[in-house]
């Protein structure tokens, strides 16, 4: 299977996107067995998935599709409490620091199999960060191995880029000793990304897993990661019908924890928004993720299930330094900021409870900077400063995103047409280019070829980090900052507040950042932190709404 590069930067992937689909069960006499934690038992969920899922090893994803169906069959060695971006044990029962926060031990759940059979312990754990840290030629990519050089950094064989891993040891099979080179507050909680699931060993010498392809920007993946993924969770796979447009997973009865209620999930792939709505209101998917804010109230009226999630995400309007010089002039981009006017467009064509975005992340995480005022809508401010900068003739190539809905940008044609209006009323010319999210939009952001571009991020976790530090933290990213006098200076106070033990001093380290990033650099506009929604029938139950799209299905039922 080809796959082209869709992303470069994990801020894009649609783990800020969870749609969840299932196919009604037809004509199926449901099961009665005993799954505990009570409730219906059996049937088949349907969820309606805005776009298929690249491919089915969470190591090598990018995107929300992926993460969505991951999610059901995979588990890591920590998770997320339902309902909150709140740590908890998962495949390992305990974890503990070193006094220098560098060794990390983690005490692992006993009596645990992979979906093959084969056991889960510290050595299958250790065997997982070896073949991380381990990955060659294409394995090395930016649109590969994503989450792996965002989060842990170099690969073994990069010693000009260190890695924050250094070593796992197996101590016994259920103690798993973790060496990192360095402090990071992200740890342990970003072993909770779906990317860092823990997958049989077995399987992934059995299916070659690590012989990825490359052809030009195009990548081929093996077996493993398009027929037989293999983890420790509720669900496991079945198959992947791309002639009816469905992935379909099947309940694990021999899960080691609360087994799954449902007999299937089917995650049924309907691009359009509206045509998921049909489905829905035909009976047709049993629920689907980003209904329309225009839509909640009728949906309400009709008897179905909106659950708003909270407003955990950024939007914001990108910009490329790269391409036009002018660009480079803080008071440019400080005019690009002034120009757009964000309450209005909050108003219109954001759900309830959407706020203007002051920094790039939202109030409940520690760094957020309340000191930051809001940047009023202006139109004479933003020609001032364009004239101040010379640069009363600028043309700039806008992008925006067809065929993609995510949870910060419910629409992006109508988001786009309110933005392009506000620039053009203060003088600003706009070439405007628009393509397929997965179809050459986030390639040519990714190569540099906006010079503004709609792009935003759910958070993966609550650490300040995963917000401005993904963003900004590197000087190689699709802002072009290392292009800038300030770029590295931006990732240094990053990497200063990432490494700060102590927890307060960490915070205020990130307040001072998000000041710098807002009054000094500017790199993008923050524009709103919105909620999502997701939406089921009513005789599904047992969903959880999670602020980082991180839902499982294992606790639904139907009926």
């Amino acid at each position: 299977m080809v796959h082209s590069v869709t992303a470069r930067r994990r801020w894009v992937a649609a783990i800020g996107f969870l749609s969840v689909s299932a196919l009604a069960l037809s004509g199926c006499a449901q099961s009665q067995r005993d799954s505990g934690g009570g409730g219906q038992q059996g049937g088949t969920l349907t969820f309606g998935a805005a776009g298929a899922p690249k491919l089915f090893d969470p190591f090598y994803a990018t995107d929300g599709e992926t993460f969505r169906v991951a999610r059901q069959m995979y588990e890591g060695l920590v998770g997320f409490k339902p309902g909150t971006a709140e740590v908890e044990p998962a495949l390992a029962t305990k974890y503990e620091p070193s006094s220098d926060g560098k060794t990390w031990t983690f005490t692992l759940r006993e009596n645990v199999k992979f979906h093959d059979g084969s056991a889960f312990n510290a050595e299958a754990v250790c065997f997982n960060f070896e073949r991380w840290y381990n990955q060659k030629g294409a394995g090395q990519s930016d649109a590969v191995s994503q989450y792996w050089l965002d989060n842990f950094g170099g690969f073994k064989d990069t010693p000009d880029k260190p890695s924050l891993y250094k070593s796992c040891t197996a101590k016994d099979a259920k103690t798993a000793v973790i060496e990192l080179n360095e402090v990071t507050s992200q740890f342990p909680s970003v072993l909770g990304f779906t990317s860092f699931s823990i997958s049989s060993p077995d399987a992934l010498k059995k299916y070659d897993a690590d012989n990825v392809q490359a052809a030009g920007d195009a990548f081929t993946y093996p077996a493993y990661a398009n027929e037989h993924p293999t983890g420790t969770g509720p669900f496991k796979f079945s198959k992947y019908d791309k002639a009816n447009n469905t992935v379909e997973l099947v309940r694990n009865d021999d899960y080691h924890g609360t087994k799954a209620k449902l007999d299937k999930i089917v995650f049924k792939i309907i691009p359009d928004e509206t045509a998921r709505k049909q489905a829905l209101k035909a009976g047709d998917i049993d629920g689907y993720d980003l209904p329309n804010a225009a839509d909640w109230a009728g949906l309400k009226t009709d008897g179905f299930n909106v659950a708003i999630r909270p407003a955990f995400n950024v939007f914001y309007l990108g910009i490329n330094q790269k391409n036009n010089p002018k660009l480079a002039d803080l008071k440019v981009r400080q005019a690009l900021m002034y120009a757009i006017n964000r309450e209005q467009l909050i108003k219109s064509q954001l759900p309830e409870g959407a706020k203007v975005a002051t920094q790039f992340m939202p109030d409940t995480v520690n760094g957020y900077n309340k000191s930051i005022p809001e940047v009023k809508y202006d139109v004479e401010k933003a020609k001032s400063l364009l004239a101040e900068a010379g640069a009363t003739d600028l043309t700039l190539k806008a992008y925006w995103p067809s065929e993609v809905t995510r949870p910060y940008m419910p629409s992006p044609k109508d988001l786009w047409g309110a933005i392009a209006g506000d620039l053009q009323k203060a003088g600003i010319k706009l070439d405007v280019v628009t393509k397929p999210w997965n179809g050459g939009y986030l390639t040519d952001v990714d190569n540099g070829i906006p010079d503004l571009f709609l792009l935003g991020w759910t958070g993966d976790n609550g650490t300040a980090h995963n917000w401005v530090g993904t963003f900004f933290g590197r000087t190689d990213n699709r802002f072009n900052t290392g292009a800038s006098a300030w770029g590295a200076s931006l990732a240094s106070d990053l990497a200063k507040a990432n490494s700060e033990p102590n927890e307060g001093n960490r915070t205020k380290l990130y307040e001072e950042v998000n000041k710098k990033i807002m009054e000094q650099y500017l790199p993008a506009i923050p524009i709103s932190h919105s909620p999502p929604a997701l939406v089921f029938k009513s005789d599904i139950k047992g969903v959880v709404p999670s602020p980082l799209t991180d839902e499982r299905f294992g606790s639904a039922s139907k009926g």
